[in-house]
């Protein structure tokens, strides 16, 4: 089945579309292309105007387009709506920032009665999103907002399981009013990937995604000669020091590891205990953990969605007996979940040894992983025995000494006393099979420009 509204909770299908033709997706380049030649000379104002009112409207239509996230992809619906209103947050962040972080820039030079020497950042063109579905709004804003103020255009390719909040999003956009072309849905397929990035007038893609389909882009890209930025899988690390304020520590715990039903690529995966609180924290955990109450997502008291599809939840429980069959112990905590809808019971894997194909894996649902560190040295090198480089975070009472114990971790984020922080102001991405490129603040406007070098020399000068 192509792009399908499937209840996760219900598992009924509710609504069908059909895949763009090949006819639907030239002529949408061709319309993001000749929008992009006059969105390109519009005014920061006239821009940031747009995005205003698109922040407006999301708040406006809040609780409607929360609950369209929820039918599609079974996050909590409190959780819908800190999505919606991140997504206006982002937007207002480039309404207040954009002109200002593409400012020119003036160079030192070592002559200035000779040259002067000024850096100017023009947008590329047309570009291509494929976006997940864990995050259906807040995916598209993060790359629109701070390409559409560079003056670039945007195809979206999105999740085949959120086409509803994909045209959501994209009439949102419309009724902002942008320039039609400048962001379009696009149901698009696999092979149509590769039919875009050929096409001259397309000038990079950005990817959220799998690790698979971020070789597969990139490699397409490369050979289209067209930029990249990928933002793939984590195994982030929750590392504990002794110090740590255990109460404070394991509610972040069990937030972290579990919001948006565990799906989270910066979601607390491993959780990394030095031994003299382990015991003590994993006791605390459990009971965190047991505490949280499956059923229907749209229902208030609901603390733990269902995952976003039964394939989605088939996979985590055959990665479970995965680790099981080598050696890991596999803890069910809470009441049973409900036979309806794609849950899956919480779990915490322990005695997960390097030689487990699971201790280098990612378990996308409410799956922990627990290991006991000797002590600071040892939770670091665990920390750091991965083979992602997304987030990670660092609890000790010690400020201080928690950032540089965050110094140490090799990740593109770490935070202390906080499992993720994911916001408007703060730049996202990370390194190794993580990904590479950065969303959001000025490096995420500055990857798809290009930073031209404009030099003035005195044509009297001698040679």
């Amino acid at each position: 089945m192509g792009y399908a509204t499937i209840n996760p909770y219900t598992g009924e299908v509710i609504k069908t579309f059909p895949d763009a033709t090949d006819a639907e997706v030239t002529d949408a380049i061709s319309q993001a292309h000749n929008a992009f030649l006059a969105w390109k000379e519009t005014p920061f104002s006239t821009r940031g105007a747009i995005l205003q009112k698109a922040a407006t409207l999301l708040r406006q239509h809040k609780e409607e387009m929360a609950r369209l996230l929820t039918l599609e992809m079974g996050k909590l619906v409190a959780e819908a709506r800190a999505e919606v209103e991140l997504s206006a947050q982002i937007f207002e962040y480039y309404v207040k920032h954009a002109e200002g972080l593409l400012a020119p820039e003036t160079l030192p030079v070592a002559n200035p009665k000779e040259a002067t020497a000024q850096i100017v950042h023009e947008p590329l063109g047309v570009l291509l999103a494929i976006e997940p579905w864990n995050f259906p709004y807040y995916q598209i804003a993060r790359i629109i907002a701070p390409q559409l103020s560079a003056g670039n255009t945007i195809l979206l390719k999105h999740a085949s399981n959120v086409p509803q909040s994909a045209a959501r999003f994209e009439k949102l956009m419309h009724d902002a009013g942008l320039p039609k072309g400048a962001f379009t849905n696009l149901y698009a397929t696999r092979k149509h990937i590769e039919m875009i990035l050929n096409d001259p007038r397309v000038q990079g893609v950005a990817l959220t995604g799998s690790e698979g389909a971020g070789a597969t882009v990139a490699q397409q890209a490369a050979l289209a000669l067209k930029k990249s930025t990928l933002e793939l899988g984590g195994a982030d690390a929750f590392v504990v020091l002794k110090d740590a304020e255990l109460e404070k520590t394991v509610k972040w715990a069990v937030f972290g590891r579990h919001w948006n039903g565990g799906q989270v690529c910066v979601s607390s995966k491993r959780m990394i205990i030095e031994d003299a609180v382990y015991d003590a924290f994993l006791d605390r955990y459990t009971q965190g953990v047991a505490a949280l109450r499956t059923g229907d997502p749209l229902d208030e008291n609901t603390t733990l969605a269902p995952l976003s599809s039964q394939q989605a939840a088939d996979e985590v429980r055959q990665k479970i007996q995965l680790a099981v069959s080598h050696g890991a112990t596999a803890l069910e905590v809470g009441p049973k979940v409900p036979t309806q809808g794609a849950f899956v019971q919480p779990t915490i894997l322990t005695d997960v040894t390097p030689d487990n194909p699971a201790y280098h894996m990612e378990f996308f649902g409410p799956v922990s992983m627990l290991f006991r560190a000797k002590d600071e040295d040892d939770a670091v090198r665990i920390a750091n025995d991965s083979p992602f480089g997304l987030g990670g975070s660092v609890f000790t009472r010690n400020g201080k000494h928690g950032a540089e114990v965050a110094a140490r971790l090799s990740t593109g984020m770490v935070y202390v006393n906080h499992p993720t922080r994911v916001k408007a102001d703060l730049p996202f991405g990370g390194i190794r099979r993580s990904g590479y490129g950065r969303e959001l603040t000025g490096l995420g406007i500055k990857e798809f420009v290009n930073h031209k070098l404009i030099s003035v020399v005195d044509i009297d000068a001698e040679f």
